[in-house]
């Protein structure tokens, strides 16, 4: 008998409810307007969100429905694929059992479509006919471009420059799909002009491409904002992975004891871990989750509990997160996904109070990981889920040395069709290991706001 290396669903098992960690974690506290120093109200919100998505940002509810024409999309791919890594285990000789929940089957070869349908959807009901967005390594910007095409709807969308120049075949992409993408910072907003003032060679920064989406956005009624990380509701919509992996495991009769996510602004991680700490902090089984995230942009690992801009500019409202300071602009490196100076305020609750841990992890090792992975399971990992992937090794050799038995489970949040370029690089010796010094970090988080908002206690 073969052993099983897949735990497979039936479209019929799609979930027809995403979770909400906020339900079962102390009151947030609020985004604030930085001109009053007020949470946002309502009407604020609605300048950028349509009002489901409203609704999903401040819900306190533990399920929201998706709706159908959301689930039939999903249908496409979903529920992706649960694989225990056999052969990944062999080669280590690790008594620890491997799983890796693959979502690189999506149409755009990662997990940015579970929130790009139903933000596009949600847009096209509230009458919008084109969509803006930002986009770091091109995964979101290429979920968006796809999702769009799928409502009919017009899409632009504002790329960080370095990635523009070292993917662009997700530009390609974009495109193939009817989207207009534009290397940022680029010359069509004050924001983009502002930069290229200051620094025209600038490589660009996903705070930078947020706020030339948003400012484009805001001089055109016909057009909805979508973003691909950060925000509680975006947070929820991915909980699908990891609602559909404990379906899965209750297959394979097993459950982890870790579960490993890559960490940029927290789609992925918390889209794979949120409903494992739900089940936790419900009195369900122990686990233990771990955020891996780039030694260049360490954000949990470094950063500061701070309120802050999520964009450059100063567009957005303030927020309570892990920061490394708006004005941080990474280095260059090819997890492109990962390049923000911010982390979801969920996230950050999460690690804050203890729930989730971080470990910030250098390009190289990451790379020797992904080969790795990809010569004993078949599989090419885009650079971001190298990170999860990294961790992961290190835990299973862990075991080895310790000669513990345990369930690790990792995202792999996308194929690295697209980043043959960074493999090409990795085997010419090129991939340099950033390590941002102290010097560095103090600079960025010099443009956290120094105001200190007298904001009360979230009541419990």
């Amino acid at each position: 008998m073969v052993d099983r290396v897949r735990f497979l669903l039936d479209e019929d098992d799609i979930p027809t409810t995403w979770y909400n960690l906020a339900a079962d974690l102390p009151p947030l506290h609020p985004p604030l307007n930085p001109a009053t120093g007020r949470p946002v109200t309502r009407d604020e919100m609605a300048a950028t969100m349509p009002e489901p998505v409203i609704e999903q940002e401040l819900s306190t509810e533990r399920e929201w429905e998706i709706p159908e024409p959301v689930r039939q999309i999903y249908a496409q791919w979903r529920p992706s694929p649960l694989h225990r890594a056999r052969r990944l285990e062999a080669e280590l000789g690790t008594p620890a059992r491997i799983y890796y929940k693959y979502e690189g089957v999506a149409p755009t070869g990662s997990h940015k479509p579970n929130t790009a349908v139903a933000q596009v959807y949600y847009n096209k009901l509230a009458g919008k006919r084109g969509l803006v967005t930002e986009t770091g390594a091109g995964q979101w910007g290429s979920a968006t471009a796809q999702s769009a095409a799928m409502f009919g709807m017009s899409a632009k969308v504002y790329m960080v420059k370095v990635s523009f120049t070292q993917k662009p075949y997700r530009r390609s992409l974009m495109e193939t799909f009817g989207t207009v993408c534009v290397p940022s910072p680029s010359v069509e907003t004050a924001a983009g002009r502002a930069v290229l003032a200051e620094d025209p060679e600038c490589p660009g920064s996903l705070g930078i491409a947020t706020s030339e989406a948003l400012e484009a956005a805001s001089t055109d009624d016909s057009l909805g904002y979508v973003l691909g990380s950060a925000a509680n509701h975006v947070l929820g919509h991915q909980t699908i992975i990891g609602l559909e992996a404990i379906r899965q495991f209750e297959l394979a009769d097993d459950y982890p004891d870790i579960v490993i996510g890559c960490a940029g602004g927290g789609s992925n991680l918390a889209g794979l871990s949120f409903p494992f700490l739900g089940q936790k902090l419900r009195g369900g089984q122990d686990v233990r989750l771990i955020a891996a995230e780039p030694a260049a942009c360490p954000t949990l690992t470094r950063g500061t509990v701070a309120y802050d801009y999520a964009d450059k500019a100063g567009l957005t409202p303030l927020f309570r997160m892990h920061t490394l300071g708006h004005g941080f602009v990474p280095p260059t490196f090819h997890a492109g996904g990962l390049r923000a100076h911010g982390m979801g305020q969920l996230v950050s609750r999460a690690v804050e109070d203890g729930h989730m841990e971080a470990t910030a992890v250098t390009q190289r090792r990451c790379f020797d990981g992904a080969v790795l992975f990809a010569r004993t399971e078949g599989i090419l990992p885009a650079p971001e889920s190298t990170h999860a992937i990294r961790v992961a090794i290190d835990e299973a050799m862990r075991c080895r040395e310790e000669g513990r038995q345990q369930t690790i489970l990792f995202g792999l949040s996308g194929h690295g069709h697209f980043d043959l370029t960074a493999y090409e690089r990795y085997f010419a010796g090129e991939l340099d290991d950033t390590v941002l010094d102290d010097e560095t970090i103090a600079a960025a988080k010099a443009t956290i706001p120094e105001q200190v908002w007298d904001v009360e206690e979230p009541a419990a």
